[in-house]
This record gives structure tokens, C-alpha cells and sequence, in this order.
């Protein structure tokens, strides 16, 4: 039987890709490979919010070319299961990602620069939590198709 793979190269937006959105470094049996739904939803994230992002951080403190890195986005619930991830993630339906910061003034920016993108656009979003574990900082960023509770949280562990 031929595993199945997924286009790792297939463009989600200007500077994002399904495989940097669905890359994991656990290998299971269902390869993490996302519903059609799922990669719609990741869509959204990326058209909507995530060049956005990448625009607007530039414009306020970077050179132009500093990138989003995304850590995690869509979710197996296998990969879910063993990294730990909660029940019911929104990572599961593509509708989050977990986005790398590089120390608390550049969570504080991403974060606030997110909010300023929620309130000029007047889209909404499901969850904004500031993470921490040792030293790795980085924030969680989900939207949803619909239901979207505009939760901000701090869980620094």
C-alpha cells in the first residue's frame, strides 16, 4: 500500500506552504495529513491573518523581510495526542497555529500587532494565548469559521 503525502509545496498564501504549516517532528501512522476542511481553514490563517501579520511587524519594527515562524498548525489528533496538545485543540480543524517569538518584547508585539489587525479589520478571532515553557516563547493564534470567543490567556509555565 502507497502512503500517502501531501503537496508540501502548495502555496496556502504569498509566504506560506501547507507542509511548513502541517510539519511535525512526530512520525505517525496517518502522516498528519489535513481534511480538505483543514486546509481551508489554514488558508483563512495565512490569507487573513498571517501576511497580514508578517506586513504590519514589518512595517512597525522590522526590515520588511523578517518572517512568521510557524512551530505548529494543523494537528492529527495522533500529533495532538503525543506532543501533548488539549482536547478539542483548535489545531486539529487547522484553525490554529503556534507562532515562534524570540523573547517577551517580540511576544508583546506579535501579540499587539494581532490585536491591531482584530480591531482594523473587525475580524474576529478564537484565541490568542501568550505560551512559555523554559525558555521558548511563542504565541498560540486560532480563528475559527464561526464561534470565535476573542480569548486572550497567559500560560507561562
Amino acid at each position: 500500500m502507497k502512503e500517502v503525502e501531501i503537496n508540501k509545496q502548495m502555496k496556502l498564501s504569498e509566504h506560506f506552504t501547507l507542509g511548513e504549516l502541517c510539519k511535525t517532528s512526530y512520525h505517525t501512522a496517518d502522516g498528519n495529513i489535513p481534511s480538505h476542511v483543514a486546509i481551508e481553514n489554514l488558508k483563512n490563517l495565512c490569507e487573513n491573518w498571517l501576511e497580514d501579520l508578517r506586513y504590519s511587524y514589518n512595517t512597525l519594527y522590522g526590515d520588511g523581510e523578517i518572517p512568521v515562524v510557524i512551530t505548529s498548525g494543523y494537528r492529527s489528533e495522533e500529533v495532538n495526542r503525543l506532543c501533548g496538545g488539549a482536547k478539542g485543540s483548535n489545531h486539529l480543524t487547522g484553525c490554529a497555529v503556534d507562532i515562534r517569538c524570540m523573547g517577551p518584547e517580540h511576544q508583546i508585539r506579535m501579540a499587539n500587532t494581532l490585536l491591531d489587525i482584530a480591531d482594523g479589520t473587525k475580524r474576529d478571532f478564537d484565541e490568542l494565548i501568550f505560551e512559555k515553557r523554559g525558555s521558548t516563547r511563542w504565541i498560540h493564534f486560532a480563528v475559527r469559521p464561526k464561534d470565535n470567543r476573542r480569548k486572550i490567556l497567559f500560560d507561562m509555565r
